[in-house]
């Protein structure tokens, strides 16, 4: 066997060069391409070829390969639901040197048997978890579109070796063996992606790559803000709930939600900064195991609005008053207990506020029953 090796211009690679390589794929031949971390082999998903790829590379065949998308709104197509904290990872770090183990529940399988080819679920789903992978290069991002398949890549090495960052590498090593060697000069990074599994407990590192832990951590960090009016009393109280509630429904303590990828926060459209929270907001909160002692009240800003992933308002009129300072932010912000109002408690005695945290309590069991942690 030949193996040609096509030079590409790594910014705006040559179509009709990508097409040909992409039918190459398509018909379950094997395909050497750059993505910004090490060269890959592209390879169908079939049994068939997945078997060649495995002898090529002399590499466990039950050992599972990642999947690699052309684009993360592909992921869907794998991946029916995610968790707040895999689509906030998602978001940040694709497409990017990253790949992400998702685990999915038997409905998940089943409704992905309707959808997916029966080759493709069987090798590609592993004790119900699968490795993608969005590659941030225009080379490999073009031929994965072109293929227009299920495709996996591992690194275009023997297995044990190290992972190649030029073409002249995987030639040195499959010339004669492969169809094919998209040459586009050394990958960006030179090193291999990081691997994560995002769990119950937070952000497991499978593998250390280009991404570091923390960048990981601050990219799946989802942050959730409570609005009202003074930052004293409704906002504090839900805050507080919410902590409460997701804790126990994690199994964490609530100081390791932070840890765990959850940052909660409260603010106000009054303005107010460093106010305590209500005595009464304080009493009932202990009341129910929750501590808002230490609160101190923030005001609603712009920069609060934007980095905020879900926004919980009491009134209509907070959230006017969130879309004036940020008008873009209305699909992610939200009237806590649906559509009523839930009252201003400030200068109410203390049944007041029993009620209010009632309400309070009950619109956030609603909400978090709503959400995939």
């Amino acid at each position: 066997m030949k193996t040609e090796i096509i030079k590409l211009n790594s910014d705006k690679p040559d179509i009709g060069s990508i097409k040909k390589a992409a039918d190459v794929v398509r018909s379950g031949r094997i395909v050497a391409f750059p993505t910004e971390t090490v060269y890959g082999l592209a390879c169908r998903v079939t049994t068939q070829s997945l078997v060649r790829l495995s002898e090529l590379k002399g590499r466990d065949p039950d050992k599972p390969y990642t999947l690699h998308i052309a684009d993360k709104a592909h992921l869907a197509r794998y991946v029916p639901k995610r968790s707040l904290r895999e689509d906030k990872l998602v978001a940040n770090a694709w497409p990017g040197p990253l790949t992400i183990i998702f685990d999915l529940n038997a409905s998940e399988i089943s409704q992905l048997r309707k959808t997916l080819d029966k080759q493709v679920l069987r090798n590609l789903y592993k004790d119900n978890s699968i490795g993608i992978r969005c590659p941030d290069n225009a080379v490999a991002s073009a031929l994965l579109n072109q293929a227009d398949c299920a495709v996996i890549a591992p690194s275009a090495n023997r297995s044990g070796a190290e992972a190649p960052v030029t073409a002249d590498q995987v030639k040195a090593v499959f010339d004669g063996c492969i169809e094919m060697i998209l040459d586009t000069g050394p990958t960006k990074y030179k090193q291999t992606s990081t691997i994560v599994k995002v769990g119950k407990k937070g952000i497991e590192i499978l593998r250390q790559g280009v991404y570091s832990p923390q960048q990981i951590r601050d990219f799946s960090t989802v942050q959730v803000l409570f609005v009202c009016t003074g930052n004293t009393c409704r906002s504090p109280i839900a805050q507080g709930v919410f902590r409460k509630t997701v804790a126990e429904k994690l199994g964490c303590p609530v100081d390791q939600l932070g840890q765990i990828g959850y940052k909660l926060k409260s603010a106000g459209v009054m303005g107010l900064t460093g106010w305590p929270a209500s005595a009464e907001a304080i009493k009932v909160c202990r009341h129910n195991a929750i501590d808002i002692s230490a609160h101190a009240s923030s005001a609603l800003t712009t920069e609060l609005i934007r980095e905020s992933d879900l926004i919980y308002v009491m009134s209509p009129a907070h959230r006017q008053h969130l879309l004036r300072l940020c008008p873009d932010s209305g699909s992610k912000c939200f009237l806590l207990a649906d559509e009523q109002e839930v009252p201003d408690p400030i200068g109410q005695d203390l049944d007041f506020y029993e009620k209010c945290f009632a309400m309070i309590e009950q619109a956030i069991a609603k909400r978090i029953g709503e959400l995939n942690l």
